[in-house]
């Protein structure tokens, strides 16, 4: 969402920032990940989107594209580029997950898709296609929920990736992407970012406890508490979310 006191080449720089961020940070390499921010145009809701396929360190704040957030008509779920945006270059080849969170979460204000090593480590595995990054540790309630999800996987950029990203994304702030990554959403830049730290550091730590054996689980009524005490502690602007 657009802040009344940020220009858009403001928004742009933060944007440029925090991709760079998730290089320094090791949640990113390469040219890996996409990072977004809710940016209304013209009264219309949109938003500002990384290139495809740029280097963080070369990219600048013309490189990203802006893309209104409705679907346009006659847009096909197969087509590979969006009938609408504005830029010089090609927005990320995940320019509609992005879109589609934003459509349905309007909470959300700024998106975070990256590879982090640990959390894609993770969503190879069977087991976590099937339960997530379980109550291990209570603060997998950051994510919004007493369980971190892995959405199925599906080809990258697709209309398929998109619903399973939107599905496992429900009730939560954040979730694995099965053979792929990881995605989380904040009500701004620095919270989607810090999630997205969040969520790599809790899939290290389980990845840690299971090369020792079956990390114990926090029951229903202990993760409640949780989410009550972070509720008075960790305020987020984006709350849980329908999805």
């Amino acid at each position: 969402m657009n802040d009344s006191a940020r220009s858009e080449d403001e928004a742009r720089a933060a944007i440029v920032a925090a991709a760079r961020r998730t290089i320094a940070l090791g949640i990113n390499s390469g040219r890996a990940g996409n990072v977004s921010m809710r940016w209304h145009r013209g009264g219309g809701d949109g938003l500002l989107l990384t290139p495809s396929a740029l280097d963080y360190d070369a990219m600048r704040i013309d490189d990203l594209v802006w893309l209104p957030v409705a679907v346009p008509a006659g847009e096909r779920p197969g087509d590979e580029q969006p009938m609408r945006c504005d830029g010089e270059r090609a927005p990320s080849s995940e320019w509609r997950l992005h879109r589609d969170l934003y459509a349905v979460r309007g909470d959300a204000g700024a998106v975070v898709h990256v590879h982090a090593p640990f959390a894609t480590t993770l969503a190879c595995l069977p087991r976590v296609h099937a339960e997530g990054i379980p109550a291990f540790h209570y603060m997998i309630a950051v994510a919004g929920g007493d369980d971190i999800r892995c959405a199925p996987y599906a080809m990258f950029g697709s209309a398929a990736l998109s619903e399973a990203a939107r599905a496992a994304l429900q009730g939560r702030r954040a979730c694995l992407l099965a053979q792929h990554g990881l995605v989380a959403l904040g009500g701004t830049l620095d919270a989607a970012l810090e999630l997205a730290v969040e969520v790599e550091s809790l899939a290290r730590i389980y990845w840690q406890a299971l090369q020792l054996g079956e990390p114990a689980r926090l029951d229903t009524a202990a993760m409640a508490q949780v989410h009550a005490r972070f509720a008075r502690y960790r305020p987020d602007p984006v709350g849980p979310g329908g999805a």
